[in-house]
């Protein structure tokens, strides 16, 4: 599928879920299992500044290919409609730019890349 037609925030949108399901299922399988716990945990991983942080530390890395690079910019330059309410803006568009990352590699049907990326975000 050719992703670089869709929109990034579109995108975005799917990625969000990808990347929830993915950390919920982290935190359930290392025996958490009381929701406010969950809830509390999540946090640390799903919070725009949390996404924006991990997004630089993949980017310092440099484990992502060019497929990859390219959809986190193209992500990050995308203007959304609205303004975020309680984020600095800078730090939306890095959390936007992950969560399309994940989005571009459900829609590629790229689970193990999911999976491996993951692996790294969760060290």
């Amino acid at each position: 599928m050719n992703v670089n037609c869709i929109n990034a925030g579109v995108l975005a949108y799917l990625g969000d879920s990808v990347y929830e399901v993915e950390i919920r299922n982290y935190l359930i399988s290392n025996g958490i299992n009381k929701p406010n716990e969950l809830q509390k945990k999540a946090t640390d991983y799903v919070s725009a500044p949390s996404q924006a942080k991990i997004l630089d530390e993949l980017l310092d890395k440099s484990i992502l290919n060019d497929d990859e690079l390219y959809t986190i910019n193209r992500a990050r330059n995308y203007k959304p409609n609205s303004k975020p309410k309680h984020t600095d803006i800078k730090i939306y568009k890095k959390a936007t730019a992950l969560e399309a990352l994940f989005g571009m590699l459900y829609l590629q049907d790229k689970q193990e890349r999911i999976k491996e990326i993951m692996k790294d975000i969760l060290r």
